[in-house]
């Protein structure tokens, strides 16, 4: 399945009844530009860099550990994505803010988690090191 039909549906799954009328072909569209590359596409170990270089690579890595995932927080999506971006994404879609970036906040988890069994998008970052580098160079 590909990624942006997972991360669209796990976005519904999260909206729950304010998903009502929001149209899949638009989401997949809306999410491909705000987590995604130039392409439309999501590339999840760029949306790993983001975190990470937004101070909050100890959070990146329990998404792509085995264990539990620690939370995502509204304001932590705010950072990482920006605010305006998050506005514009969920104008498109006929959302409330509140909404779409509470949506956001847990699907993103979610889809890093999934999409991480057994380390492999762990080590597409150069495993825990890496990802600690790639934190490393945010406070440099």
């Amino acid at each position: 399945m590909d990624l942006l039909k997972i991360a669209a549906d796990l976005f519904l799954n999260k909206l729950g009844t304010s998903a009502d009328g929001v149209d899949s072909n638009q989401l997949t569209s809306a999410l491909g530009s705000l987590l995604g590359g130039a392409d439309g596409q999501i590339d999840l170990s760029d949306l790993i860099s983001k975190v990470s270089n937004g101070g909050l690579a100890s959070l990146a890595q329990s998404w792509l550990g085995d264990g539990a995932n620690d939370g995502f927080s509204v304001e932590q999506v705010m950072s990482v994505l920006g605010q305006s971006q998050v506005s514009e994404f969920s104008s498109s879609l006929g959302l409330d803010e509140g909404a779409a970036s509470n949506a956001l906040s847990d699907m993103i988890p979610e889809l890093i988690d999934q999409n991480s069994s057994a380390g492999g998008l762990l080590e597409a970052v150069g495993g825990v090191s890496g990802l600690a580098g790639m934190a490393s160079k945010f406070f440099k």
